[in-house]
């Protein structure tokens, strides 16, 4: 069948499109983003505004066209730490499903950690024996360790990219103080988690997923995007305490015209690249490989494995059919 995963996250909403079935490999057809940076559209009450409201509804009608117009059967449309952390997420879920027909499900961080760990243990397979997953995404930190499908060990942490970008790094560029201080902060914050982690089993093969893992492994000397999804990238230790040395003295127009740096990601990029290398130190990892798939590509896999009826230990949100979306 051919499924649309509409993912809104707090910097970008991102629709992707594959072919897939169950025992099968998913095979993207298409992936479209739209930053729309949900996480800034809030007041300081924790409100999304009116404007944000507005400009996601728009954003997620324009998608579910698209998911119609490359034939898709489903619909699976999720969100992530912004919408989970708003104040008024209840009545904007509410509105978004009265204007545009999508069910917009809000996934826990336990949740989003343990679907990410399944997409991992299924690209590296059993023979990667227990493995340990880092995921930075725009408002959260994900870590799971496991030697099955299911993690032993699923953290949500509220230590995402733009999240620390906005509250500590907002001079451009940051100052060093200002990443000193961050860096001590960070380490403190990863001691009782880290532990959690490695009393569950020292692993066999750490892992990275994300685009800031991709981004920091790709400007450490990993392959392009171009040389395929099967290649293999690697972010060592040694060459992200290198890198940060490098992109903390620049402006964020300037490291967006790195190569593997889009533009609505250069201003976390820093703390971005803070956050993974506190997490390597506090997990005592030299090097992590990066894993393609992620979130997304878990949900998929989780969905197809179910039961008609549901199942499987992580919630999947309800699918919307595509003609539903239609009529609405």
């Amino acid at each position: 069948m051919r499924l649309g995963v509409l993912d809104v996250g707090s910097n970008t909403v991102h629709l992707l499109v594959v072919d897939a079935h169950r025992g099968g490999h998913p095979t993207p057809m298409s992936s479209t983003k739209s930053a729309l940076r949900l996480s800034e559209s809030m007041d300081s009450g924790g409100r999304i505004t009116e404007e944000g409201e507005a400009r996601l509804i728009a954003t997620i009608l324009e998608f579910a066209d698209l998911a119609r117009y490359s034939k898709c059967v489903e619909l699976m449309p999720f969100a992530t730490s912004a919408l989970r952390e708003a104040t008024n997420s209840e009545e904007v879920l509410a509105r978004v499903r009265a204007m545009t027909g999508v069910d917009l499900q809000v996934l826990s961080g336990d949740d989003e950690a343990r679907l990410t760990f399944l997409a991992v243990r299924r690209w590296f397979g059993w023979s990667a024996g227990r493995i340990v997953n880092l995921d930075i995404g725009g408002g959260s930190l994900e870590l799971s360790n496991g030697g099955d499908e299911e993690p032993d060990v699923a953290l949500s942490l509220q230590l995402g990219a733009g999240r620390l970008t906005r509250q500590w790094l907002r001079d451009d560029p940051p100052g060093k103080r200002k990443i000193a201080v961050l860096r001590d902060w960070l380490d403190a914050e990863l001691v009782i988690p880290s532990k959690t982690m490695i009393d569950a089993g020292r692993p066999d093969l750490a892992v990275g997923t994300s685009k800031t893992f991709r981004s920091l492994a790709r400007l450490t000397g990993a392959a392009p995007s171009a040389a395929g999804p099967r290649v293999r990238r690697t972010l060592t230790s040694s060459g992200l305490r290198q890198l940060i040395a490098f992109i903390s003295r620049m402006t964020a127009s300037d490291r967006a015209e790195l190569e593997g740096v889009s533009s609505d990601r250069s201003q976390q990029l820093v703390a971005g690249a803070l956050v993974a290398e506190a997490s390597m130190r506090a997990l005592s990892l030299d090097s992590i490989e990066i894993c393609p798939w992620a979130l997304r590509e878990g949900l998929i896999l989780r969905k197809l494995d179910a039961e008609p009826n549901g199942g499987g230990p992580a919630a999947v949100p309800p699918v919307t059919p595509v003609a539903e979306v239609e009529s609405a």
